[in-house]
């Protein structure tokens, strides 16, 4: 019998009724003649009794130092509770069906608290939980040390342990379930006329979940890339066919005939970003500057360096301590705070001439000033200023129109 992995996020197992929704998914898999190992977040969002960030909040009002270790612990509680309860929900239907901590289900990881990575899968208990007809329902985000521990696996960890758990059990494939349709071409909260692509490649998710896309943890792709594992995203509550991600067909790569309209697949965009520009034409004393900001975990992004200043961004929650670097090497520098990147992406694009060109028409056209730009052969990302954010991505959305037809 083909495995498949079905993962279901937060909002999915909130209400009863979205946990009947559930079940139907779980049920029909079965009946399509698939065994379904079950993924599940924990329930809600933050304010809802057994979300992660309410456990959190409930606990940083008491202490606000709280150690990795312990945190892990309280974090892993979320996952747990929504494993038992919809272990429950199917016994209910007359399903049998088990419930597994990460830990239990095999997950061995290091004892990097909060932001593990994954050391191997054991899933000797879900095959045996197989072999006895039973569903398994793994608790997401998760898993154990050596040594007993609990740990997480940071932001998104669900995610990953479904598509890990998938390359572990040679998986035909792996349904991440949620309250959107599939991949779309843009942020359709900003966007309303953002489409549902049926089919994303490999190298196109990495780059729009890298570039702010919320569908998929980038961890969880490379173990997909790794396992060959064809990877759905599906809305809970509805039979939409949703998104694929795959390997690409490359046919298509390079080919002159391709227009800059045929090679995009959609636009990303990330907030909260600050504008660094320092002027030096010391390269000792910028070295220096740029080894300091990665000893303080200050992550650089679109960095330009010119003979007489080097321009960058960072994080808007590093800024402060960015600024107390910079004066401490006695650097003259400017900031631009409250900016946003945006990301046109396309793995067609390598080769066919006019993106850029498009890009730099479509932001100029609607007066939205470039701060910065940064390309690779897959991705043209442009750094504008945060109050032409939408502006931007309903620009470059009509541009490269991505409103007209599934690419």
């Amino acid at each position: 019998m083909k495995i498949v992995v079905q993962k279901f996020g937060g909002t999915s197992l909130a209400t009863p009724e979205m946990r009947s929704k559930v079940v139907e998914n779980i049920i029909n898999a079965k009946r399509g003649g698939f065994q379904p190992v079950v993924v599940v977040s924990a329930m809600g969002r933050k304010g809802d009794p057994y979300a992660t960030d309410t456990l959190i909040d409930i606990n940083t009002r008491i202490c606000t130092n709280i150690h990795p270790r312990e945190m892990d612990l309280l974090m892993a509680c979320g996952e747990i509770i929504s494993a038992v309860v919809l272990t429950n929900t199917l016994k209910a239907r007359g399903y049998d069906a088990r419930a597994f901590t990460g830990g239990q289900a095999g997950i061995i990881t290091d004892n990097n608290f909060t932001q593990a990575e994954i050391l191997e899968i054991k899933p000797d208990n879900l095959l045996e939980a197989i072999k006895e007809g039973r569903i398994p329902v793994v608790a997401g985000f998760q898993g154990i040390t050596q040594q007993g521990d609990f740990t997480t696996l940071g932001r998104g960890g669900s995610d990953v342990t479904a598509v890990a758990l998938g390359e572990a059990l040679s998986a035909y494939a792996v349904e991440i379930f949620s309250d959107v349709d599939g991949v779309m071409t843009a942020d359709p909260k900003i966007v309303p006329d953002a489409s549902v692509l049926s089919h994303v490649s490999y190298l196109d998710i990495l780059e729009l979940a890298d570039k702010g896309a919320k569908v998929i943890h980038p961890r969880a792709v490379e173990y997909a890339i790794r396992g060959k594992i064809p990877v759905f995203i599906k809305n809970t509550s509805n039979s939409t066919p949703g998104t694929v991600i795959s390997f690409e067909n490359e046919r298509s790569y390079g080919k002159k005939h391709l227009t800059y309209t045929q090679v995009v697949t959609g636009i990303a965009h990330i907030t909260g970003r600050t504008q660094v520009t320092i002027y030096q034409d010391d390269t000792v004393i910028n070295n220096r500057i740029l080894a300091q900001l990665a000893d303080n975990h200050i992550s650089i992004d679109i960095i330009n360096i010119f003979p007489d200043k080097m321009i960058f961004t960072i994080d808007e929650s590093k800024t402060e301590r960015a600024k107390q670097i910079i004066e401490e090497n006695n650097c003259e520098y400017t900031l631009i705070e409250n900016c946003s990147k945006i990301s046109v992406v396309g793995s067609k694009m390598r080769g066919v001439p006019g993106v850029m060109s498009a890009i730099v028409r479509a932001l100029t056209k609607n007066n939205i000033q470039i701060l910065q730009t940064a390309d690779s052969h897959t991705t043209v990302s442009c750094l504008v200023k945060g109050q032409d954010t939408a502006k931007a991505v309903i620009a470059l959305h009509q541009e490269f129109e991505l409103y007209k037809k599934d690419k």
